[in-house]
């Protein structure tokens, strides 16, 4: 991965359509995010892969939507009424809030002194250079004291029905795991399930952040990919307590599922949660973090969550929310491992990774190294000469042709080096071009050859190939993954 700024990539989203602020036009929503033509196929595609590879290809895992509205005695029995809240300081003089763990890490706002009084803005933590004084008002206007630190729960709040009264309010839903939860007995019943299994679910979750920002790393509205994989805690494997192996597995699970589709491994690691740190529901909970732009952060959670939320629920509902093992001839209430993963973050974090900066004789070249799957478009169909119809008339076929196994594109908008810059900097594997000799040109007399140029993006290398193959060709690249080098050795180089 090429060090690159926040800045460069928040203007690349907009500029080419993964990301726009929300409600922009109206001076945006902060926090909230709209998804591009680009953003919505490379977002489908990261929950689409996620699915497949932990739900479809096991044996051991099914899948469920729940309703984001629910009762709001889930949020009671679940701790998150009484627990799921951030120390806030607000400053007295612009009103601006801060979650009271942050304030002092922030860049702040200083008048020196020492300097008649002049304005500079000074890193997190640090004195000024001039005075040495440090931070003691509010770090954005740096004129307001701030409040005490008072307690501020993050669930949005709303009403069921027609009337504002606290027996109608319930609440937004932070995360997507209590409705799991609350459905176990249902998925057990209907699945017949035997330990261990799990329960998989990608859907939204909001959250009333203070302090939220650094793009869509952290938003007020965002989707998680998340498991709640139930274990029999009275089984051993691998010699230990099942919960404890089954969590090292989904540890290393997930830390190689970013790998594979794209993550530099230098550029992930495991933080391990201590004492302190752990959440008032775990027995142990690893982080794998990504190195953002802004320094080392989480990119998913992994937590042993013990029996915590299904004996809440039991003991709230009244209803019994165990397994029965035939072996034991007992009911168990199952431990639960939760990988937790937003789409968010992952979608970010696989933007900076494959953000490049090359240059290409004597011109500067930026290209997204996407995973093919990941790729928001797979192939570009791109004409040689507009202006000749049968050559468009040639691309248009082509792209109805493709489309109907890979999203596949047509532009003929610009002339074909910027046509390749343009595929390039959105992370399009592959571009077709169709050229003269593709149709030949009868004015001349000449027929055409029935090929055409497939660049690939990373090493820009051609080939030509005839059309009837390109099928079966992309089917090797795309669905097979076979190398682009294995593929391109059976066919003539183009130049280019």
């Amino acid at each position: 991965m090429s060090a690159v700024s926040m800045d460069v990539i928040v203007s690349l989203c907009k500029r080419r359509g993964f990301v726009f602020q929300s409600s922009e036009i109206y001076g945006g929503t902060g926090s909230c995010w709209d998804y591009g033509p680009l953003g919505v196929e490379l977002r489908n595609n990261i929950k689409r892969i996620w699915w497949r590879d932990f739900v479809h290809q096991r044996d051991d895992m099914v899948g469920l939507d729940a309703s984001i509205l629910m009762h709001p005695t889930v949020w009671k029995a679940s701790g998150h009424v009484d627990n799921f809240t951030d120390p806030m300081v607000d400053c007295r003089e612009c009103k601006r809030r801060f979650r009271a763990d942050q304030a002092g890490t922030m860049d702040w706002t200083h008048y020196c002194p020492a300097t008649k009084g002049n304005k500079f803005t000074i890193k997190g933590g640090e004195p000024c250079k001039h005075c040495g004084a440090r931070r003691t008002l509010c770090p954005e206007c740096g004129k307001g004291e701030l409040t005490a630190p008072r307690q501020f729960n993050l669930m949005f709040k709303t009403f069921m029905g027609p009337v504002e009264e606290d027996a109608a309010l319930t609440y937004l839903r932070p995360e997507t795991a209590q409705g799991i939860f609350v459905n176990f007995d249902n998925v057990l019943q209907a699945t017949r399930r035997k330990l261990p299994f799990g329960i998989a679910q990608i859907g939204k979750a909001f959250r009333n952040e203070i302090t939220p920002g650094n793009f869509i790393f952290r938003s007020r509205e965002f989707e998680q990919m998340e498991i709640e994989f139930f274990v029999n805690p009275h089984d051993r494997l691998e010699g230990r307590p099942a919960d404890e192996a089954w969590h090292d597995r989904w540890i290393a699970d997930c830390q190689s599922w970013f790998t594979r589709y794209g993550l530099d491994p230098a550029n992930v690691k495991l933080h391990e949660h201590l004492g302190d740190e752990l959440a008032h529901y775990s027995k142990r909970t690893v982080d794998l973090l990504y190195r953002f732009p802004m320094g080392w952060n989480e990119l998913m959670g992994i937590a042993n969550r013990t029996d915590f939320d299904l004996k809440q629920h039991a003991k709230f509902s009244g209803k019994s929310l165990t397994w029965f093992d035939e072996e034991r001839k007992e009911h168990v209430v199952p431990f639960v491992i939760e990988p937790s993963a937003g789409v968010d973050r992952a979608l970010l974090a696989f933007l900076l990774d494959a953000y490049r900066e090359e240059e290409v004789r004597g011109d500067k070249r930026v290209v997204l190294r996407f995973h093919s799957e990941l790729a928001p478009i797979k192939i570009a169909v791109l004409p040689l000469l507009k202006k000749r119809p049968e050559i468009v008339a040639a691309g248009h076929d082509l792209r109805h042709r493709l489309t109907r196994r890979w999203l596949t594109l047509y532009d003929d908008t610009a002339a074909i080096g910027r046509l390749y810059r343009r595929q390039d900097e959105v992370g399009t594997p592959y571009c077709v071009t169709v050229d003269v000799k593709t149709v030949g040109d009868p004015e001349k007399g000449e027929a055409g050859d029935g090929k055409v140029t497939i660049r690939e993006r990373d090493t820009m290398q051609q080939i030509r190939v005839p059309i009837a193959e390109l099928e079966h060709v992309f089917g090797r690249l795309l669905d097979a993954g076979t190398p682009w080098s294995e593929v391109a050795a059976g066919y003539p180089r183009a130049e280019g």
